[in-house]
């Protein structure tokens, strides 16, 4: 049976788009990418909400092999960015291999056909490989606040916010104080009568180098484009050193962490004068157990006289407000939800896109009972011909896109290994999986997670089994390294034996082990 599509990827973000380009690269035409918005572009074609920006360096925020010379800025806004996915789309030729407003319900491997049968509601596509490109963050998650469907006033979700809603003059609360509401929350202030925001637990901030870049440093860039890489370099080792060398390291980090934080205490001394409001406005949990952010103005916002923190709690929302746990009605016409998302990893999106794959495999029971793992961060046993561009432990520091290029480039290596050898199905070793788990997971319980007061940080470092599985706990090299050097004997490939149909004459699915090779790439 001739599939419909030979990869079909899922998700037109940065992963998504990588993944084509790198299918493109490979020589593999046949492909498409779907995607359920009406847009391109992932979390920024999401999230437009006031203000919103990148928090690592322009630099390192792109392709290595598209670099941009015309970045307005150091940490560019987020409509900069959306016209850069739009460029790749265009120049790479991916516009014709997406459908958009098509939405993956189900996918079930069909053993009998070695192919992915990719349900759509009502419609079937078929393809021989999926890439999974659903990025970290998948659908916004609502706080189960008691009475929040009460609540009469108007209420936003940050990663859908209502631009024709005017806040000028309200009485606006915001719920949540992570990246989103660092960079949101001071441009609300400057519009809001009165702002009130509900802060569960404070977050490390750093000052911003937001600085513009001139047009005489982009002409260079374009000129001399070696230029940019050296820069991408400088940065991508800056921000990896404090992820992963940080993180990572374990108690080693601690040293640098503890450093970040006289740091970062010293900027909020000069930003907020009252000693109660630091108090506040400082974590109770070591850096580095959560992502960090960056702002010139966050700190500062609070000082202003129509600006309250609330760190009390919420006791539950009313019709007309917020009770907090100390008995006080705030008042409020606007509810802001900046409460963050699920994770691309937890078993609940597999519960509501069901993946099955061979022999009874279930996807979101896998995530549920076992330790969240996949070799290299790319393939589970089980999911045959089945690749993720953000699998468990697959996240390196230094920037969203390297990890985007080196999964990319594993899963590209594999296809072209078994259309070489004329195999159907491709799917990786337990053993193989075994020995990259337990690498990767021996390396994250050392962790600085573990060793730097982050019990209470509630953090989405930790998965729902305890475990930090989100980042590579590697450096970006070491990641890129592997995906050219693994072994593909790593893989075990089949190949049916009984024509297209893959079935004798008493409808017996046969397929054929192909012998292993001493070759590597």
């Amino acid at each position: 049976m001739r599939p419909d599509h030979e990869i079909i990827i899922v998700g037109a973000g940065f992963g998504g788009l990588g993944a084509g380009i790198a299918a493109k690269r490979a020589g593999i035409t046949d492909f498409l990418i779907i995607e359920r918005a009406a847009d391109i572009g992932g979390t920024w074609r999401d999230n437009t909400y006031p203000d919103v920006a990148v928090d690592l360096p322009s630099f390192t925020y792109q392709f290595s092999f598209e670099k941009n010379p015309d970045w307005s800025r150091v940490f560019p806004k987020g409509g900069e960015v959306k016209a850069y996915i739009d460029h790749c789309a265009d120049k790479y030729g991916l516009r014709p291999h997406i459908r958009l407003n098509t939405e993956m319900t189900a996918r079930v491997w069909d053993e009998r056909h070695h192919l992915w049968r990719i349900h759509l509601g009502d419609e079937v596509l078929t393809c021989r490989y999926v890439l999974t490109a659903l990025g970290a963050f998948v659908d916004p998650l609502k706080p189960d606040i008691p009475g929040l469907d009460e609540f009469r006033g108007k209420v936003i979700q940050t990663s859908r916010w209502d631009h024709e809603h005017d806040l000028t003059g309200e009485r606006v609360a915001v719920i949540g104080t992570g990246s989103t509401a660092v960079q949101m929350v001071p441009k609300v202030a400057k519009v809001a009568k009165r702002l009130t925001v509900f802060q569960r637990r404070a977050i490390w901030v750093f000052a911003k180098p937001d600085l513009k870049i001139s047009p005489t440093v982009r002409k260079l860039f374009a000129r001399l484009p070696f230029t940019q890489s050296v820069v991408r370099t400088v940065t991508a080792a800056v921000v990896e050193a404090l992820l992963v060398g940080v993180i990572v390291s374990g108690k080693p980090g601690s040293v640098i962490a503890r450093g970040a934080e006289r740091g970062i205490r010293a900027y909020l001394r000069t930003q907020v004068k009252d000693p109660e409001l630091r108090r506040k406005l400082t974590p109770d949990y070591g850096f580095g157990c959560k992502r960090p952010s960056v702002s010139n103005t966050y700190y500062k916002t609070y000082t202003r006289d129509n600006v309250e923190l609330v760190t009390e709690g919420i006791e539950r929302i009313t019709p007309t407000g917020i009770r907090s746990r100390d008995g006080k009605l705030h008042r409020v016409d606007t509810l802001i939800l900046a409460t963050g998302f699920r994770l691309s990893n937890d078993p609940e999106n597999y519960r509501k896109v069901p993946v099955k794959g061979r022999d009874g495999f279930d996807l979101a029971d896998f995530f549920a009972t076992e330790k969240v793992q996949a070799y290299e961060g790319v393939s589970i046993p089980k999911l045959p011909n089945s690749f993720f561009i953000f699998g468990p432990f697959s996240w390196t520091g230094s920037s969203w896109h390297v990890m985007v290029e080196t999964q990319s480039y594993h899963a590209m290596r594999v296809i072209t290994e078994a259309r070489r050898r004329g195999a159907t199905a491709v799917e990786v070793s337990q053993e193989a999986n075994d020995r990259f788990f337990e690498f990767a997971h021996r390396r994250a319980s050392r962790s600085l997670l573990f060793s730097n007061n982050c019990s209470g940080a509630n953090t989405y470092y930790i998965d729902h089994h305890g475990d930090f599985s989100l980042l590579r706990p590697t450096t970006a090299t070491q990641a890129w390294l592997s995906s050219r050097r693994f072994s593909l004997d790593d893989y075990r490939y089949r190949t049916l034996t009984a024509g297209a149909t893959g079935a004798t004459a008493n409808g017996e699915v046969r397929s054929e082990w192909l012998s292993p090779t001493t070759k590597s790439s």
